[in-house]
C-alpha cells in the first residue's frame, strides 16, 4: 500500500518562504507526475504546480516566478520551494502522486496547513 508522508508548512509573514515535502513509501514504483494541490475554505481544491517524470513542470499563474517544484526520482519525493508568500497563499496543501501498478492510481497526502499572516 503506498502512503504519501508530508512534512513542512506552518505559518510565516508575508514575503517569507516554506519549502514542503512529500515521499511516498514503497519501492520499485513507476510514478507518472508528482504534484501539489492547495484548497482554500470556502475554495475548490487547485493545482500550484506538477512536475512529471521527465521534468516537465506546469505551474499555476498566481505562484510563477514564486514557487519552485522539484523531485527526487530516486527517493520518490517531490518538494515545493515557496517564496514571496502572499496571505492568498494561505490553504491547506496536498501532496499528490499519479502511479502506475497494476493501473494508474492517484495517492493523496493528508494535506498540510500554510498560513500566511498580513
Amino acid at each position: 500500500q503506498v502512503q504519501l508522508v508530508e512534512s513542512g508548512g506552518g505559518l510565516v509573514q508575508t514575503g517569507g518562504s516554506l519549502r514542503l515535502s512529500c515521499a511516498a513509501t514503497g519501492t520499485g514504483l513507476t510514478i507518472i507526475r508528482m504534484g501539489w494541490y492547495r484548497q482554500a475554505p470556502g475554495k475548490q481544491r487547485e493545482l500550484v504546480a506538477a512536475i512529471t517524470s521527465g521534468g516537465t513542470t506546469n505551474y499555476a499563474d498566481s505562484v510563477k516566478g514564486r514557487f519552485t517544484i522539484s523531485r527526487d526520482n530516486a527517493k520518490n519525493t517531490v518538494s515545493l520551494q515557496m517564496n514571496s508568500l502572499k496571505p492568498e497563499d494561505t490553504a491547506v496543501y496536498l501532496c499528490n502522486m499519479r502511479i502506475f501498478t497494476l493501473a494508474t492510481t492517484d495517492y493523496w497526502g493528508q494535506g498540510t496547513q500554510v498560513t500566511v499572516s498580513s
